[in-house]
């Protein structure tokens, strides 16, 4: 009896990079000989938001969260021994992806390569950005006509590539229900679709829209998110054939990679994500009409900070087990004609496209980002209080929370850190290679890019030719702030209070009776200094701080703590909240508090919520941190009597 044929598996990769370009090459080198098969680069937020790693706002940033790249020098060195003409290379990059796009194809040009044939994606989704993650640049309007400057140029010069990533995924980190993430994702696909129209000839059209591929998110709920796969499936194809009149259907495939869900890793028991992960892949490798064609999963340990190499092998040998090792690939799908699949599936659909003809009766996407923005923080509150009122179960965090101490966690505590002293080598690194380039090329080749972006020609021609002039990161990104200006996000925060009153009676009379105290309503300013975009907690603790009836004001993202104390004594605070989740919470709360003194705030409480260790929370209580919050803390309720204890405590000194 002959063998069933075998589907190919996706490509298998891990989301890497850290600290400087020769080490993340160094681990490149080694999971691609562990059986990785494709690349997927994670940039440090500087790299991501813009600035090189001597800004003031890259300070304690640099290398933490991904890998710096400030020039042509360190993306020679990111893919130093690595031929790119073979590689399939994914970028985590959106505000300045036509730069980091550009100097890939400066470095695959120096080692010879035909950049026609290079394969691999650029997120470049700017609008979930403004949503979930932050790391904005510009206001949406240019932003958009940069991910057209983008595809315009793959299409022509790199044909293979995928010029635009639209990214689902934080949209679910940041609470968004399957409706949401579905109608939101392609709200997005839509607005950068009506952007390219006009990029290409009409006949060439169908060809580009089957260039624009999906990154999305996989939740624990896999029998709901294998089921929003299929409806996304569905989806994009009655898009693509009865809003742009593709007819092809090889140009209306689906196309996505995945990173299954990190929102619900957990602190406590962390060994328990390994299950989790494994659970929430099969949602994207079950369903052959639903199949990822690339996967990449979180390691157990993320919700403790950064994974260790071998963590991250753990990960992959997950995805070569499903893939080598099971009949999965043997078969058609397994789902097909499944009266209960069937049903869930239209019901996604129905509640995806009653979102999608509300975004458009707003105008689309990009007149939307207010509007989602608020979705989002509503849909995360709703989330957060099942999980607090145990509505939700989550193993080892509000049920059978007793359990035996892993092992997973002995010596270095279960994850790698980033020497401080990566930062000071990088900067040093970044100022020889400006003390050694022709300045004289670096300042023609950015004036003829400001040219460009002021005209409204193509900027991807002007920043290949910047990047082989040796231009850094926070040059390239400063013309088009110049041209283009800088953008503040919403923070889906303002507005009434909600209806929620579970729970929050007690609060609020404790509030209203500590208020009475001061004299004023309780004031609570919230910041987040550094480049650290993750504003969902930052977001959740103001929304829950206001139902109690807190005077809150949330700064938002991407300050100083000079801009955090600023905030702090024209608002008068009573309590300061600082949230850092990449890892660089040490040098900045130190700076924070150390500015806090200077100006006459000494006494006002401070509390800091991040990825923190133990023993880096211990460090912040010596250096005067009131309370330190980590992701095990989960019950927000807590955090508000706490706050209001802090101010009483105040008070009471005081009198």
């Amino acid at each position: 009896m002959s063998q069933p044929q075998k589907d190919r598996p996706w490509i298998i990769r891990t989301y890497s990079g850290h600290s400087t370009a020769k080490a993340s090459n160094e681990l490149y080198r080694s999971n691609l000989a562990k059986g990785q098969t494709g690349l997927s680069v994670a940039f440090d937020l500087p790299t991501q938001t813009g600035y090189d790693s001597d800004h003031v706002l890259a300070r304690g940033e640099v290398g933490k969260v991904g890998v710096p790249v400030c020039h042509l020098g360190d993306m020679r060195t990111l893919f130093d021994q690595i031929p790119l003409e073979q590689m399939n290379t994914s970028m985590t990059i959106n505000a300045t992806a036509p730069w980091l796009l550009a100097l890939y194809i400066a470095v695959a040009e120096e080692q010879g390569a035909d950049i026609a044939k290079l394969q691999g994606t650029v997120q470049n989704d700017i609008i979930k950005e403004y949503l979930s993650r932050g790391t904005y640049v510009c206001p949406p309007k240019p932003s958009l006509k940069l991910i057209g400057d983008v595809a315009e140029y793959c299409y022509t010069n790199v044909p293979k590539w995928n010029p635009m990533n639209v990214c689902s995924y934080h949209l679910q980190e940041a609470g968004a229900t399957p409706e949401q993430e579905l109608a939101f994702a392609l709200a997005t696909a839509t607005a950068v679709l009506d952007e390219l129209k006009d990029k290409v000839p009409e006949e060439d059209f169908p060809a580009l829209c089957g260039r624009i591929s999906f990154f999305v998110n996989a939740g624990i709920r896999f029998v709901t998110e294998m089921c929003k796969m299929r409806a996304f499936v569905d989806l994009w194809d009655e898009i693509l054939q009865d809003r742009y009149g593709v007819e092809d259907p090889k140009f209306r495939r689906f196309r996505y990679g995945v990173q299954v869900n990190s929102l619900g890793l957990t602190e406590q028991q962390p060994e328990n994500n390994v299950y989790r992960i494994l659970i929430e892949m099969l949602a994207v490798t079950l369903s052959k009409k639903a199949r990822a064609r690339a996967v990449q999963l979180p390691a157990w340990n993320e919700a403790l900070g950064l994974p260790r190499p071998w963590d991250q092998q753990w990960s992959m040998r997950m995805q070569q087990i499903m893939a080598f090792e099971t009949d999965l690939l043997e078969y058609e799908d397994l789902f097909d004609g499944n009266p209960a699949v069937d049903a869930k599936v239209e019901a996604l659909k129905d509640g995806a496209r009653h979102e999608l003809a509300t975004l458009d009766s707003m105008g689309g996407a990009v007149a939307s980002i207010e509007y989602m923005k608020s979705r989002l923080v509503e849909s995360n509150a709703e989330r957060l209080g099942r999980i607090e009122a145990g509505e939700t179960v989550v193993v080892g965090v509000n049920k059978w929370t007793e359990g035996e101490p892993s092992p997973l966690m002995t010596g270095d505590g279960g994850i790698m850190t980033v020497d401080p002293a990566v930062e000071a080598e990088q900067i040093a690194r970044l100022n020889t290679w400006r003390a050694e380039r022709d300045q004289a090329a670096v300042e023609q080749a950015l004036a003829d890019l400001r040219t460009a972006a002021k005209t409204g020609a193509n900027v991807m021609g002007p920043s290949v030719a910047a990047a082989k002039a040796g231009a850094t990161t926070g040059e390239w990104a400063a013309v088009m702030r110049a041209v283009f200006g800088e953008y503040r996000g919403p923070t889906g925060v303002s507005g009434s209070p909600s209806n929620k009153t579970e729970g929050l009676d007690d609060i609020r009379q404790a509030v209203d009776a500590v208020s009475d105290r001061l004299g004023r309503r309780l004031k609570f300013v919230i910041g987040k200094p550094g480049l650290d975009g993750h504003s969902n907690g930052a977001e959740q603790i103001a929304f829950r701080a206001r139902d109690c009836g807190m005077d809150i004001d949330y700064q938002g993202i991407r300050l100083t703590p000079e801009e955090v104390v600023t905030a702090a004594k024209t608002e008068a605070a009573h309590v300061v909240g600082l949230s850092i989740l990449s890892g660089s919470h040490m040098p900045l709360v130190e700076e924070t508090l150390e500015r806090m003194r200077a100006a006459g705030l000494g006494h006002v409480p401070v509390i800091v919520g991040g990825i923190i260790p133990d023993e880096d929370a211990k460090r912040l209580r010596e250096l005067g941190v009131a309370q330190v919050y980590t992701p095990k803390d989960f019950e927000l309720n807590t955090i508000m009597m706490d706050i209001v204890a802090l101010a009483d405590k105040e008070v009471a000194a005081a009198e």
